[in-house]
């Protein structure tokens, strides 16, 4: 089975901390977002992974490089595909173009999720939904009495249905889908002037194609800063006692860790209470702070601070009082 993660977003809502760093490397209890996603993905997969296509833009070559290192950790082929041009969904798909064929699974990486059923990947096609109390804020699916999806519905004003499409879909006959993509770029077919994976989905129904759905315990929102922050707290509550997170290279001097949180490689914590849900990047240096319900980045260094609901970037020094940041790399606030 090949996976296609498209990720070439410019992840604006997460500025300013994804002006150096693409939004799905972004840490989330230590690791980055598009990581624990391959990884859950793994979990509920039937077969291995043959291979990983991340869809990118200009992100350098250290990001591929660690890109590939993800894909080779679950024992899959890494490979790089680039989108030039926010053309929409479909378009990014196609950007994969090698990968479509046999089975095949797209995931965007701006969401993460718990799951606990496995992939039946005999069915002809899945989508993943979660069940939302606001389904006017997301694109659902409707479902015939046989529980087959009959309809997709953006943001419906009037009710629908409260199935939420959280961003990953299968599809048995990947050489099916790059037809149905290609159908659409080469009808110029598109829905709010971009070319959307919906409509071939639509189109794929009309010709008989059914769909299932695959429902997940947990839909976990890395969107912007506050969803990010409150996702890193989900995942160190579900992994606390199933994961060893915090490093045996910590330096913890005089510090008070309320658990759970993740303490990376290198880190000296002096004089400080940190926690509940904090992760802490590996060479991050905290004297004489507070920090709750924050992520601190690689090499970042916070003093007489007192921070909660934050994001620090990589190699950021902030000193001073009592505030809610969200500081991106190499930034420096000093009260």
């Amino acid at each position: 089975m090949n996976i296609i993660i498209p990720m070439a977003g410019m992840g604006k809502r997460l500025r300013p901390h994804t002006l150096t760093t693409p939004k799905p490397l972004l840490p989330v209890a230590g690791k980055p977002i598009v990581q624990r996603l391959v990884e859950d993905i793994a979990k509920v997969l039937p077969e291995p992974i043959d291979e990983i296509g991340f869809v990118i833009g200009n992100f350098g070559r250290e990001t591929e490089e660690k890109l590939l290192q993800i894909a080779a950790s679950v024992g899959a082929k890494g490979s790089i595909h680039y989108q030039h041009e926010a053309l929409g969904t479909a378009h990014a798909i196609l950007c994969a173009l090698p990968l479509l064929k046999g089975k095949v699974l797209v995931a965007y990486a701006d969401t993460l999720f718990r799951a606990s059923f496995r992939l039946d990947d005999h069915k002809e096609g899945a989508i993943w939904v979660k069940q939302v109390e606001n389904p006017q804020q997301f694109g659902v699916v409707k479902l015939a009495a046989d529980g087959t999806i009959e309809g997709f519905h953006e943001k419906p004003i009037t009710f629908v249905s409260d199935l939420a499409i959280i961003g990953i879909y299968y599809f048995r006959d990947g050489e099916y889908l790059r037809s149905e993509l290609q159908y659409l770029l080469d009808k110029k077919i598109t829905t709010g002037g971009e070319y959307g994976i919906t409509d071939a989905l639509q189109n794929m129904m009309k010709k008989g194609t059914r769909f299932s759905t695959e429902s997940v315990d947990a839909w976990l929102d890395c969107g912007n800063k506050d969803a990010t922050v409150d996702t890193n707290r989900e995942v160190l509550h579900h992994l606390k006692d199933s994961e060893n997170l915090i490093s045996d290279e910590a330096d913890l001097d005089e510090a008070i860790i309320i658990e759970p949180c993740f303490i990376g490689q290198g880190v000296v914590i002096t004089n400080s209470i940190i926690g509940p849900y904090v992760s802490v990047g590996e060479g991050s240096v905290i004297v004489n702070s507070v920090v709750r319900n924050s992520i601190i980045q690689n090499n970042a260094r916070i003093e007489n601070k007192h921070i909660e609901n934050s994001m620090i970037g990589n190699h950021a020094s902030l000193s001073g009082r009592f505030d809610v940041y969200s500081l991106g790399d190499y930034n420096e606030v000093i009260d």
